[in-house]
């Protein structure tokens, strides 16, 4: 996906975990709707692998911040899709226009793009993804 010439857009729509969901990460732009979550591997997974016991699954995701906010906050997608009032299974008209109307709006500045331009942005975009500043220790993580 990397070197296609046309624009990827890629919407995380329900729960995007493991190496299918980083794969669909390789876009132009990741939009997320705005109750999905995203993540390298479930909260539960993590749990048993950092504290040897799944019981522990809520607090290995609100350290994994797997939310569209604060994947948003971190730069790892770049426009949340609001849904319908009390989820998008509650209006799935409401909520296929907000999906339309982002992706037209995407596409839109993409789409006048050259495909050198494209595959240089997508390259300049992963290669400053994980940038960090050292905090002094995992406590000052946030």
């Amino acid at each position: 996906m990397a070197s296609l010439p046309v624009p990827i857009i890629s919407v995380v729509i329900g729960e995007g975990g493991s190496g299918g969901a980083l794969a669909i990460g390789v876009a132009d732009r990741v939009l997320m709707m705005e109750n999905a979550v995203y993540s390298v591997i479930s909260p539960e997974g993590c749990a048993s692998i950092l504290f040897r016991s799944d019981d522990r699954k809520a607090e290995a995701a609100a350290a994994m911040k797997i939310t569209a906010p604060e994947i948003l906050r971190l730069g790892v997608i770049d426009a949340i899709i609001p849904e319908a009032p009390g989820g998008a299974h509650r209006d799935f008209d409401v909520t296929a226009q907000n999906l339309a109307a982002a992706i037209r709006h995407h596409l839109a500045e993409l789409m006048p793009l050259s495909a050198k331009t494209l595959k240089d942005q997508r390259y300049d975009k992963y290669r400053r993804m994980g940038a960090f500043v050292e905090a002094g220790g995992l406590d000052k993580l946030s």
